[in-house]
């Protein structure tokens, strides 16, 4: 029987290839990150806050959400954005990700009472929240930023790469437990460590290589804002100030 024809249907393209980004984007998050250093007292580069300068340099939507893995929304794609501490951000070959708390008792009523088994249960709470993400969008990536351990140097290194979020093959991993009781998957294709699960609180960490193509910048540490000159700027008049 010959193939039926069908019409042709419309792809949806993303709106840029994979570590490949937009040429504004280094200036839009860079001029972001000084504003930050110049404005704040103690500065902390946190996930909410580089999910909003993500969306800002590739302008997209910025809606936060319980799962993690569609924070910032395009069109028909979505990403899940993290920061991750480096000594050397340019230099850094992996990264371990903290991808949320995947907890067997909620999800399943019960834990398995062997190492693969809880592994196991913890991979499907993974592959679930994947799968109802990309039942919604064509594609789902995750954006890592590197930053550095502090911010005291004149010029600050980041690093920034993004990679396809995807499901975990359950059966291609095995589980042990390591000196701290915590659990770690194993590939058993090539022995690398790819998962810890840690039972108090449930945390479930994810090791990522970081990819040869990667947006590597730095910034000039901008002088601090001073506090008397802000307030002039605004207007600041005491009697904003009233005590009830």
């Amino acid at each position: 029987m010959n193939e039926p024809r069908l019409r042709t249907v419309d792809k949806a393209e993303p709106p840029y290839p994979l570590n490949d980004f937009p040429k504004s984007f280094a200036q839009v998050v860079g001029l972001e990150m000084i504003f930050l250093l110049a404005s704040s007292r103690h500065v902390a580069l946190e996930g909410p806050e580089w999910e909003r300068i993500f969306a800002k340099a590739i302008d997209a939507e910025w809606k936060p959400s319980n799962v993690g893995l569609d924070d910032v929304i395009k069109g028909a794609f979505a990403w899940g954005a993290k920061t991750v501490k480096a000594t050397s951000p340019h230099l850094a070959a992996s990264v371990r990700l903290i991808s949320g708390r995947n907890n067997p008792e909620y999800s399943f009523d019960m834990i398995a009472d062997t190492e693969n088994g809880i592994g196991a249960q913890v991979l499907q709470i993974w592959n679930a929240r994947v799968d109802a993400v990309r039942d919604k969008f064509k594609e789902t990536r995750t954006v890592v930023l590197l930053k550095p351990n502090g911010f005291d140097t004149e010029k600050i290194p980041f690093t920034v790469f993004e990679f396809e979020t995807v499901r975990y093959p359950i059966d291609l991993y095995e589980w042990h437990r390591n000196p701290n009781g915590n659990l770690e998957g194993i590939d058993k294709r090539t022995g690398e460590h790819r998962f810890t699960w840690q039972r108090h609180g449930s945390q479930f960490t994810i090791k990522e290589s970081v990819p040869e193509k990667r947006l590597r910048f730095v910034v000039k540490k901008p002088p601090s804002l001073n506090e008397q000159e802000v307030l002039r700027l605004v207007g600041f008049d005491p009697s904003w100030i009233e005590v009830i």
